[in-house]
């Protein structure tokens, strides 16, 4: 980094963090995605099983035997929790976006002020 000016080169440390950033956040969002799509299945199976069944939930480490509609409404929760996680991780991943073509965008024509052809 010899020759960068400081400014440029905390912009590139931030362009990098921005970067970090949205990959946790991808990932994140990839887990409860998952989580997501395994809860709506369970859900799903669980409707078409009768009242009188016998029907066992996860707490923790045991498997307890629960009444359908109890088992039903944890999962309607679980569910709407982790479709406010995502949404909300949405967000996060729009601005850090945003944020990462704002600094892109700076180390561009900084780079373009010097003479230096931007990488594309």
């Amino acid at each position: 980094m010899d020759g960068i000016s400081p400014k440029m080169q905390n912009q590139l440390a931030m362009l990098q963090q921005v970067q970090q950033q949205m990959q946790t956040v991808l990932s994140q969002k990839a887990q409860y995605e998952m989580a997501l799509r395994e809860s709506k299945k369970a859900q799903e199976e669980l409707t078409a099983v009768p009242e009188e069944a016998e029907v066992f939930m996860n707490v923790g480490t045991v498997m307890v035997q629960q009444k359908k509609d109890k088992v039903l409404a944890t999962l309607k929760e679980k569910i709407e929790t982790l479709e406010l996680r995502i949404k909300q991780l949405e967000k996060q991943e729009k601005a850090l976006q945003g944020r990462f073509e704002q600094l892109q965008s700076q180390i561009k024509g900084a780079l373009e002020q010097k003479g230096v052809p931007a990488a594309e």
